[in-house]
């Protein structure tokens, strides 16, 4: 039997009027809406709505600087080469050499100076070397050179009061109280015109110092200037206090203002001994012969630093079998000072060359007819003999009267605490406050 399953037309037609109302009312719902959708939509990229649809887009971060510094001290054998040679070329280190030529050769670094290398991502960026005390060479970077530059170190200076009591030497009674070694050194040095600190040393001595002393980041970084300073010798109290005169160089005078600098000190060199003095009658211990013996021979380490005791000319040096390696200093038309059986020179000593008092001219050693590290140490007046220890030396020129309020004014509290002995022996006392300064230059 045959069956029509198609519906009516009249329901057919029901059906897709119904279809068509719905689409219609769809259509315009979405023509509504979309835009208010689109409005409030973040926008990101493909990639990013595939991996995290949740997360905003962010810009790339900047590359990282990688900045290291390296810190050391000054090796031997250490030169710009080595120390600069990884990270600059033969050409550039050439042309650094030329830069600082005339600011602070670097063929003049020295062993134990601190210096500071700085790289940028593994590059040059800064050399920093501390030429002394007072003074840093500062090399940077810039675009097809460098830029070079002394300038000086910035320190905290606190000022203090120091004082001790001799027991054995100057050296020791520093260390005792906690100071250093260098300190003893500036001491010895202000009172070498009065003292000979070899010869004339006693159990009981004692000395107050106003000094400076210096910090770098909260770190003691060693001494200033020694502002005013007594030494009791024997009973007998010499006093020193700095103050510049004018025009000229700062330097130390007593307390009637007459300079405490002589035109010779009274030894060529500090903390030593004295292993044979002045006779004109003496058994030589090598040739086993009496003969004079017109010097003091300071008996030292090898490569103790020798001075020359005043200012003048070298006109001699040389070696003898006797002698060793030897200098003869003419300091004026009547002086001349001999120094024998030196381990070696200071560099650039000549004949002709001037020379300055306490200027480092030679070593102690045992060259020459010695029985052991020695300075054989002579002095002439006109040509004969005479006694070192003896010399009455002349002052040089005294505080001018034009200036000599002003340097009492200075000296009266030092003088005032020297003379009431407000300071016990191995005591410290903060004399003022820190404040930070550039070094100052004496």
């Amino acid at each position: 039997m045959n069956r029509d399953f198609n519906p009516p037309k009249s329901y057919q037609r029901s059906r897709t009027n119904k279809r068509s109302r719905l689409f219609w009312a769809l259509l315009l719902v979405g023509l509504v809406l979309t835009p208010l959708l689109l409005v409030n939509r973040p926008t990101v990229s493909p990639l990013e709505a595939r991996t995290n649809p949740d997360q905003e887009p962010s810009a790339p971060a900047p590359p990282e600087i990688s900045m290291e510094v390296i810190e050391g001290t000054v090796r031997p054998g250490d030169s710009a080469t080595t120390l600069l040679g990884e990270h600059l070329s033969p050409a550039e280190i050439l042309q650094l050499d030329s830069r600082c030529r005339d600011i602070f050769p670097l063929s003049k670094i020295c062993v134990e100076q601190p210096y500071k290398l700085t790289l940028r991502d593994g590059a040059f960026e800064s050399f920093e070397y501390e030429i002394n005390a007072d003074d840093q060479l500062l090399v940077r970077r810039a675009e097809d050179n460098f830029d070079v530059a002394r300038i000086p170190i910035e320190y905290t200076v606190r000022t203090e009061r120091v004082s001790g009591t001799i027991t054995s030497s100057l050296f020791e009674a520093v260390t005792e109280i906690g100071e250093g070694p260098e300190l003893a050194m500036t001491l010895a040095d202000i009172f070498a015109w009065d003292i000979d600190f070899i010869l004339d040393i006693r159990e009981g001595d004692s000395f107050q110092a106003v000094l400076e002393k210096r910090f770098r980041e909260g770190s003691f970084a060693g001494y200033g200037r020694v502002l005013a300073a007594q030494f009791t010798n024997q009973g007998n109290p010499f006093r020193a206090f700095l103050f510049q005169d004018g025009e000229q160089r700062p330097s130390y005078y007593d307390a009637e203002g007459k300079s405490v600098r002589k035109a010779f000190l009274k030894a060529p060199l500090a903390f030593s001994r004295i292993s044979s003095g002045f006779s004109m009658k003496r058994f030589h211990p090598i040739t086993k012969t009496w003969k004079s013996h017109p010097a003091i021979d300071y008996a030292a380490p090898v490569g103790t630093p020798i001075k020359s005791v005043g200012d003048g000319t070298i006109i001699a040096k040389g070696y003898t079998r006797a002698n060793g390696n030897y200098l003869k200093i003419r300091h004026n038309g009547a002086y001349e000072s001999i120094y024998l059986h030196m381990n070696g020179f200071a560099r650039g000593m000549r004949n002709g060359l001037r020379v300055s008092q306490g200027q480092v001219i030679g070593y102690v050693g045992s060259t020459g007819l010695a029985t052991g590290p020695h300075l054989c140490f002579r002095m002439r007046k006109n040509g004969a003999p005479i006694n070192p220890a003896r010399i009455k030396a002349p002052a040089s020129a005294p505080v001018s009267a034009q200036n000599m309020p002003q340097f009492q004014a200075l000296i009266a509290p030092h003088l005032a605490s020297f003379q009431n002995g407000d300071i016990s022996s191995g005591t410290k006392m903060a004399a003022a406050p820190p404040e930070t300064a550039e070094s100052e230059r004496n």
